[in-house]
């Protein structure tokens, strides 16, 4: 499975106004990094806690198989198309009798074939995310997302700052939202 962001989250001004206040900087000339630093905050919540924190449009593609398959993030908020890819990638709707989709209560999205198909491979395009925009995000969520921007931004010329990932601090906020899976 290949999961890619096709619509990346909508990172509101508020973000950059709360790590700015965090890290008491008040002129704009960092704010491009400042921002890198956030996205790349983001990813690491998403890693840690298995969990897209902001709205994002995804695409996964599978294998045409009538088996039940597991989109790649969560929570899935709504999945919006199914499309059969050829050999060179085109993309061949399908029609909505030839496949099931379904949403769990844990934010699962799964697909799955009802029909054979020409085709090896089909593309899943969803909307995954906790929260729609920054204001909406939990607490701990954003709190960690804004700590861990401004450490990687203290630490950016240290190495042995950056050693642990996350600080403790962070995942303190972070593991009541982690989602682990047992064997």
């Amino acid at each position: 499975m290949m999961r890619a962001i096709v619509a990346p989250p909508v990172l509101a001004s508020a973000a950059l106004s709360e790590l700015k206040a965090w890290l008491g900087i008040s002129r704009s000339a960092e704010d491009a990094e400042l921002l890198a630093l956030l996205r790349s905050a983001l990813d690491l919540c998403e890693g840690f806690t298995g969990t897209m924190p902001l709205n994002a449009g995804c695409e996964d593609v599978l294998a045409a198989s009538s088996a039940w398959q597991t989109l790649g993030a969560r929570p899935v908020r709504s999945i919006t198309a199914l499309a059969a890819l050829d050999q060179s990638g085109g993309r061949i709707a399908l029609a909505a009798s030839d496949y099931e989709l379904d949403i769990d209560a844990e934010g699962r999205g799964r697909i799955r074939l009802l029909r054979p198909i020409e085709q090896r491979r089909v593309a899943a395009t969803y909307v995954a995310g906790l929260a729609e925009d920054w204001p909406d995000l939990p607490e701990a969520i954003r709190q960690g997302v804004i700590r861990l921007a401004a450490h990687q931004h203290r630490a950016r010329d240290d190495e042995k700052k950056s050693a642990a990932w996350p600080p403790a601090a962070i995942a303190a906020l972070w593991r009541p939202w982690r989602r682990m899976r047992l064997a």
